[in-house]
């Protein structure tokens, strides 16, 4: 653990929390200082939920650590347990809490409460969030499950798909009861976990899969110990997941599916895994249907969408949405993937394999700082990412949107929008694309600047720079100079000499105000620039204008030259294009 200005991941116990939020009739006593209470926030404000997490702190204070902090403890489990009635309870303890070394496991077993009481082990200084949030799922399933001799369920399962009788084929009436399944891993204060499981679930219904139970997310306690009355289980989110899927096949016998339903040649390839598990004979032709709900991939070979293919995309994220972000990209859109990373280092291997594959540079890191430098060196046209990667790209002026938890508000919206599925797949054409677009309209916009038609004063709507504000902006710096001028008696001969500023050039600074970190005077050794070279990098998109100017000045220095022309510029495009 580490102190820093921001986090990917919170510690264990938030995951823990996230959890206990996702079910129903489940109770959290976490032991903690009055402080960690912060994280009810995360749930109210940031995923808008209607009503508090399920969780009771013994807040203690630092003059409660002179006396019986344990006496605390058990005192608020048995009040928690009095006032909620839940069907099983978890205990634990924050970072803090965890100083203090109460064992909150072996007090609540000493009340001998008459519902299953599960101690977690979550060690704040080694591990974070989403394991937090794997373990507590784990350590569920664990103690509620009703556990099945070994390789039982998978033998069944195998007998029935080796009989040619008990095949089930959707366009026919099945001959004994449709299988079912479990979803496992979505929870509280995941990114769009609510809307991925009505999509998922609509799916497994129309090829004739039964939902048995999802879990965590809606779960009650009663619910869990049934798990393994399924026939196999699919694993939506592997950070959080994994663990409990893999102890239900040991010791329940259920496969798991291993394909992430993200993207339109994704979700085929996970119908084909579900399938192959449920013993079901798929028509293609109903796979075809199926998949015509997603209408990106026309969007993706319209003509509209060729200028994308080969656009400079960065990605970063949980490792089940970068990887699934990189696969869509560069297989499904065009996309050039330049840089793939993730914050879960228990997916590093992943992360790097497929990075590799796509000649992509690989970023494992949960320093926020490090990705900013990688995007800086990189210089994407596109930035997939967290809400930090939003910050960083917006600061950046690069085309940006969100693909992976940790996220804020506006990414948790009223309407339903999956990232998983056939329409998952349409929510990502327009997340990602939408903001290219854009830029492409910013770009339209300032090449036809000088065009009658086109009203000069008047800024990018979308930026929210009006002409009235760019106006009064430039009237006010001009009467503040005059007078700073006046006040200090500056010569009219000064005066004459300072640049002046045109007036397309001071809209250039209000939508652009990285512009104005320009020196005001040429150094003796770089290059100056002739006015038509400058005329002409206007009309290089805004988002690469950056860059194409670095690159002109670079080439122009390693050159010799002291002027840049048209020429300059050109000869430097093609110089760091080879």
């Amino acid at each position: 653990m580490k102190l820093a200005v921001w986090t990917y991941e919170g510690p264990p116990h938030v995951g823990a929390m996230r959890v206990a939020t996702a079910m129903k009739s489940l109770h959290y006593v976490l032991h903690a200082p009055q402080g960690d209470t912060y994280a009810d926030l995360l749930f109210t404000m940031i995923e808008r939920r209607d009503q508090r997490p399920p969780v009771t702190y013994t807040t203690f204070q630092a003059r409660d650590l002179g006396s019986d902090t344990a006496a605390l403890f058990k005192r608020a489990t048995q009040q928690a347990y009095e006032r909620f009635a839940p069907q099983a309870m978890i205990v634990g303890a924050s970072c803090t809490g965890e100083l203090i070394q109460d064992d909150p496991a072996g007090l609540a077993q000493a009340l001998q409460l008459p519902i299953p009481v599960i101690a977690l082990e979550l060690p704040s200084y080694q591990k974070k969030e989403n394991w937090g949030a794997a373990e507590t799922f784990y350590q569920l399933v664990r103690h509620l499950v009703k556990r099945e001799e070994h390789g039982s369920r998978q033998q069944v399962a195998q007998s029935l798909q080796e009989s040619e009788h008990e095949v089930r084929s959707v366009d026919h009436e099945p001959r004994t009861r449709r299988p079912r399944c479990n979803l496992l891993g979505p929870t509280a204060l995941g990114f769009r976990h609510r809307d991925d499981v009505r999509e998922i679930s609509g799916l497994l219904h129309d090829i004739g899969v039964d939902i048995h139970l999802v879990a965590p997310l809606g779960a009650d306690p009663r619910g869990i110990a049934t798990l393994g009355e399924a026939d196999f289980n699919v694993l939506m989110y592997p950070e959080t997941g994994l663990q409990a899927a893999q102890y239900l096949q040991k010791h329940c016998g259920q496969a798991f599916t291993k394909e992430i339903p993200i993207g339109i040649k994704g979700t085929l390839r996970f119908l084909e895994e579900v399938a192959a598990l449920a013993g079901l004979a798929l028509d293609p032709s109903h796979l075809e249907a199926l998949a015509a709900r997603a209408r990106s991939a026309w969007y993706a070979r319209s003509v509209d969408s060729n200028y994308l293919h080969g656009k400079r995309v960065f990605i970063f994220g949980d490792a089940t949405h970068a990887l699934a972000a990189a696969r869509v990209a560069s297989e499904e859109i065009g996309l050039d993937v330049v840089g793939l990373g993730t914050y879960s280092r228990e997916w590093a291997r992943e992360i790097r394999s497929l990075a590799e594959k796509l000649g992509a540079k690989a970023l494992i890191s949960d320093d926020y700082l490090e990705v900013e430098q990688a995007i800086e060196e990189l210089q994407p046209e596109l930035v997939l990412g967290t809400q930090m990667e939003r910050h960083i790209a917006k600061r950046l002026r690069i085309p940006c949107a969100v693909i992976s938890a940790p996220v804020h508000v506006q990414d948790y919206p009223a309407r339903y929008s999956p990232q998983m599925g056939f329409e998952g797949s349409n929510v990502l054409f327009d997340t990602w694309i939408h903001p290219l677009m854009m830029g492409l309209e910013e770009h339209l916009l300032a090449m036809f600047r000088e065009d009658f038609e086109f009203h000069d004063g008047q800024g990018p709507s979308h930026l929210g720079q009006g002409a009235a504000s760019i106006q009064a902006g430039q009237s006010a710096a001009v009467q503040r100079v005059a007078q700073e001028a006046e006040a200090l008696q500056v010569p009219a001969v000064m005066q004459s000499k300072t640049p002046s500023v045109t007036r397309s050039e001071s809209i250039d600074l209000a939508v652009n105000p990285q512009l104005s970190d320009r020196p005001s005077q040429q150094s003796a050794n770089e290059p100056s620039w002739d006015v038509d070279a400058e005329q002409e990098l206007k009309k290089i998109p805004f988002f690469v204008r950056g860059k194409a100017r670095k690159n002109a000045e670079s080439f122009a220095r390693d050159h010799g030259l002291t002027r840049i022309t048209i020429k300059t510029l050109y000869d430097a495009k093609a110089h760091f294009a080879r």
